[in-house]
């Protein structure tokens, strides 16, 4: 099955910032760009970072026992990919909303997890399944 890429854009306020941590940090390669935007490949995926004002207050849901930030966007890698970004991230000193781990152990859902913030406050979560395949599993 191909699944073609998604497109996200989503607020930062500061365009800087968000380079140093979607290219370097991520190691997202960059797109096209302005003084307003800048385009990134985030693992064939589009996502852009629009220079904006801080927006409102954001919430969290209960998953699992911990507090998942609401909204918040992200991948499903690999496992050895996941576990590759991160050891990338806790060598770069990464602030984790949720720490890398594991929930749902032991059930279809099965996943390694983590959640962090981009340096404007947007959540990501970052997961890789135990068995690809139950994705969508309930």
């Amino acid at each position: 099955m191909t699944i073609p890429p998604f497109h996200l854009a989503f607020p930062v306020d500061d365009l800087q910032a968000a380079r140093s941590f979607y290219g370097g940090r991520l190691g997202c390669p960059e797109g096209r760009s302005s003084e307003e935007w800048i385009d990134f490949d985030f693992h064939g995926h589009q996502i852009v970072a629009h220079l904006a004002p801080k927006g409102g207050d954001a919430a969290n849901n209960p998953v699992d026992g911990h507090d998942v930030p609401v909204p918040h966007f992200g991948l499903v890698l690999d496992m050895e990919a996941w576990r590759t970004m991160a050891d990338r991230l806790i060598d770069a000193g990464q602030d984790f909303v949720i720490e890398p781990t594991i929930r749902f152990e032991g059930e279809p859902g099965e996943q390694a997890t983590m959640f962090f913030r981009d340096p404007s406050g947007n959540a990501l979560e970052i997961k890789a399944m135990a068995n690809p395949a139950n994705l969508f599993a309930k």
